[in-house]
């Protein structure tokens, strides 16, 4: 396995990591006994980063992962977040990034998952009523208590990056990067790569919809929360659907599948970068591996700047309410 560093404060994770939100939430047909398969040939594999959050579920996820990785926690990267509070049966609360808060999310996930540590903590998102200096503060408190290794931001802006770095040191920025979501490349890689953070680029397959799986609305289950996102929306869809096309015209001239061709792309805007596809197959864990065999030529990627320019894709990423916790 291709092995990246995250920061510059000694984290090492694989090239392609796991991304573990869809084994128990927001997808449809979840399974927990495949998605424990699914972990441990990931594992096998070297893929050991594997991503979570404690809204994930709500809750679940973090105690799935907790199953799969008993006897095997020496061999895995486990990287979890807090911050999008949620209720029981899965309502949304807010956002939250106070010290006590945090300190009890923290004891929360490392119960959940069974472990004496995390190893990268994320802020999920940025609570705009709480200082960035009282969250940081907060967060390097657990990292001297011995129950976190290394901190990260989810989906935070170019100013509050800075301050929280300022404060503490920051291994990893995740945010949402993909061919049809480029915003990262207008100020954030830039801040990240100044300061030396790492970058993990969540949902890096467009949901999937760059995989050339969804051919019709039709193709998603009737609880599946991408019925509902602005891309997925019947104007939308086909405009996108054509940007796949393009993809898979490239893909099929570089003798890969669209799916290793989007990754292969990310992988190759710089060693800084580490995409979290989710799957809960195997088979599908051992394609997204192929494109780190995949080599983009100069000429490829001009290409794909003039087809899938930044800004491209139809629609939004998230709804309008949800928009406006990112970005903070």
């Amino acid at each position: 396995m291709q092995m990246r560093k995250l920061g510059s404060q000694g984290l090492e994770v694989p090239a392609i990591g796991l991304g573990c939100m869809g084994m128990s939430d927001f997808y449809s047909g979840r399974n927990e006994a495949e998605a424990v398969t699914a972990i441990h040939r990931a594992i096998d594999l070297g893929v050991s980063l594997l991503d979570t959050a404690d809204m994930y579920g709500p809750f679940t996820n973090e105690t799935l992962i907790g199953k799969a990785i008993a006897g095997r926690r020496d061999r895995v990267v486990i990287a979890t977040k807090f911050g999008v509070q949620r209720s029981g049966d899965g309502g949304f609360l807010g956002v939250r990034g106070d010290a006590a808060y945090i300190r009890e999310a923290c004891d929360a996930s490392l119960k959940r998952l069974g472990v004496e540590h995390i190893d990268l903590y994320y802020q999920h998102r940025v609570d705009p009523q709480t200082p960035i200096g009282e969250t940081i503060g907060a967060m390097a408190e657990l990292v001297r208590a011995g129950k976190v290794r290394f901190l990260g931001l989810s989906e935070a802006s170019p100013a509050t990056i800075r301050r929280a770095h300022a404060v503490h040191p920051i291994s990893a920025l995740q945010t949402e990067y993909s061919l049809w979501s480029r915003d990262p490349e207008a100020a954030i890689l830039s801040t990240v790569r100044e300061l030396g953070i790492g970058f993990v680029a969540y949902s890096p397959l467009g949901r999937g919809f760059l995989t050339g799986q969804i051919r019709r609305i039709e193709d998603l289950a009737a609880d599946d929360y991408r019925r509902y996102s602005p891309r997925f929306q019947a104007g939308n869809f086909q405009k996108n659907l054509d940007l796949v096309s393009e993809v898979e015209t490239m893909a099929r001239k570089k003798g890969c599948t669209p799916a290793q061709f989007a990754l292969a792309w990310l992988l190759a805007r710089g060693e800084d970068i580490v995409p979290i596809p989710g799957t809960t197959k195997p088979a599908r864990l051992e394609e997204n591996l192929g494109a780190l065999d995949v080599r983009l030529t100069s000429d490829d990627i001009a290409r794909i700047d003039r087809i899938l320019p930044p800004g491209a894709a139809s629609g939004g990423r998230y709804d309008e309410a949800q928009m406006q916790s990112l970005n903070r």
